[in-house]
């Protein structure tokens, strides 16, 4: 994840505050609706952490063949992952 957990809750206090402030929600507990935010927006993150995590597995199973193509590691990581993101129809 490329934010901070200080920046995650900071985004979620932005975000609360300005539905608020339109009047596009009301919550008896701003702090928790924060917190539950936030935990949203980190959830979010770290899908593309897992997927990279992932394809260097998929990728280190294949090594010998990878090494033996000739073929770039970045250039391999790149082509699995959008596989995987196509396949999973994920957004990043």
């Amino acid at each position: 994840m490329r934010l901070t957990r200080e920046q995650v809750q900071l985004t979620a206090f932005h975000i609360t505050r300005t539905l608020l402030q339109e009047k596009k929600i009301e919550v008896e507990d701003k702090e928790k609706l924060i917190d539950k935010l936030a935990d949203v927006i980190t959830a979010e993150l770290s899908i593309e952490d897992r997927l990279n995590d992932e394809v260097r597995e998929i990728l280190n199973k294949h090594s010998d063949q990878i090494r033996s193509g000739n073929v770039e590691y970045q250039t391999m990581f790149k082509m699995v992952k959008d596989k995987l993101v196509r396949e999973r129809k994920l957004i990043l």
